[in-house]
């Protein structure tokens, strides 16, 4: 009776040793664990943006453009090829931004279109102007003398209503031959455009000229 009572606490002292030991002998899980540290990039230096490569952008001259183009200054670092004609651009070691390169591009084909370097300039300063440009032709199909007086028709007396749509819209208007190029935002160039298209189709510019006052004024409450 005696050995049959002491045996049941014998049993589970070897138990618990034996959980004891297990315990013990068990590897923990939190020392195997290595957090990677946050990676440590150098900033890249100005001639590694592009690879280290020189990026070159070439501008047709057209005839109409070559002698004005000579006579304008510019500040900005460009050639001028006389036997292929053409503005040539190209960034330097130096240069920080690559996209400059292609703003002075942009720049320079405004003003090949007829664009005064003034109204060109804008584009170096603002990054929502556009150019767009689309033919007569486009809108409809035009010969003869009704080609001639639908351009007539978009210049006005003087100038009188491409200067009209010019500040009603805040763009700017170049019309050369049955080509037209406009200068400006992308929502502006949209209400130039149709006004524009309206003269082409035959609409009357005094009908034009009091939607241009609607639109003028939406404009103005919007900015």
């Amino acid at each position: 009776m005696e050995n049959s009572s002491a045996a049941p606490p014998t049993g589970v002292e070897a138990g618990s040793s034996n959980m004891e030991i297990d315990v013990a002998s068990a590897p923990s899980r939190q020392q195997g664990i290595e957090f990677t540290k946050n990676p440590n990039f150098r900033p890249l230096k100005e001639h590694e943006i592009s690879d280290g490569q020189i990026q070159f952008r070439k501008i047709p001259v057209p005839a109409h453009r070559y002698t004005l183009l000579k006579k304008a200054r510019w500040k900005i670092d460009i050639r001028m090829n006389l036997k292929a004609r053409r503005v040539e651009l190209k960034t330097r070691s130096d240069t920080s931004d690559v996209s400059n390169l292609q703003k002075c591009a942009d720049f320079a084909h405004a003003f090949m279109m007829g664009f005064d370097v003034i109204d060109a300039v804008a584009m170096l300063r603002i990054d929502e102007l556009y150019v767009e440009s689309f033919e007569i032709k486009d809108v409809k199909t035009l010969r003869g003398e009704h080609l001639s007086r639908a351009i007539g028709r978009l210049s006005g007396k003087g100038g009188r209503t491409k200067f009209a749509i010019e500040n009603s819209t805040r763009t700017r208007i170049v019309i050369a031959d049955t080509k037209i190029h406009i200068l400006g935002s992308f929502a502006n160039i949209k209400v130039a455009r149709h006004s524009l298209c309206s003269l082409i189709l035959g609409s009357p510019a005094a009908k034009v000229y009091s939607k241009l006052r609607a639109v003028a004024a939406r404009l103005a409450e919007r900015f």
